[in-house]
């Protein structure tokens, strides 16, 4: 399978320096580039790629409203963004993630490892690592969603997909949760994406913040590896 890229950042170069960098993937294809957040959202719309790697800091609209923007276009359900910047802070970590998106890495990543985070978001995976998952979903969970009705929410859920969305939202990847709970990492893996589409997220980032959201964890909760 192809994987179809959009560049989003204000930098010529940076944008060339992906560009060479994703072509040497097989199966990682760029669609095209854009250099304002406003021109980010029109591309998505016309060329619907499977991920955007998107710069916070552009003219006019930011890489964060245009995030916003491109996850809630209906058309755009399976498009994945990943926040691009030279600012490693929670803020932004944040920000990002309530914005709907699905990663964050900076500028100076990796060859290998930029190639890596396009493969793991188009498979629907989280691009954070454990320790960054604990940081912010502590902030996430004072942030409660109006009007939600968490116990309704999760009832969708069985037990063990409960319990699976827990170890989720403690930080745990699937082979963590494996170990865990003593099953193989492809029937913890199956419990999560079962998890997601009963939930109606697009990703396993939203899961966590949703698992916050409805209080089926708390900061801090005992009981949790």
């Amino acid at each position: 399978m192809t994987i179809s890229v959009l560049l989003a950042d204000d930098q010529h170069l940076v944008r060339a320096g992906f560009r060479s960098l994703l072509k040497r993937a097989r199966d990682i294809v760029v669609l095209g580039e854009a250099s304002t957040g406003d021109e980010a959202v029109r591309t998505a719309r016309a060329l619907r790629p499977d991920v955007v790697l998107m710069d916070i800091r552009m003219p006019g609209l930011d890489g964060i409203a245009a995030t916003r923007q491109i996850v809630a276009d209906p058309q755009l359900q399976r498009c994945r963004v990943v926040i691009l910047t030279t600012f490693e802070t929670d803020e932004y970590v944040f920000t990002a993630l309530a914005a709907g998106a699905s990663g964050f890495l900076t500028k100076d990543v990796e060859p290998d490892g930029l190639r890596h985070a396009v493969r793991v978001v188009a498979a629907g995976e989280a691009l954070l690592s454990p320790s960054v998952t604990r940081r912010v979903v502590g902030q996430l969970a004072h942030r409660p969603a109006v009007g939600t009705d968490g116990g309704a929410r999760l009832a969708v859920l069985t037990e063990r997909e409960r319990e699976i969305v827990r170890l989720v939202a403690s930080g745990l990847s699937n082979d963590d949760i494996a170990g865990h709970l003593v099953i193989s990492p492809l029937t913890a893996k199956t419990h999560v994406t079962r998890a997601i589409a009963k939930l109606g997220v697009r990703d396993r980032v939203q899961l966590v913040i949703l698992a916050y959201e409805t209080g089926l964890v708390r900061p801090g909760e005992a009981g949790l590896p």
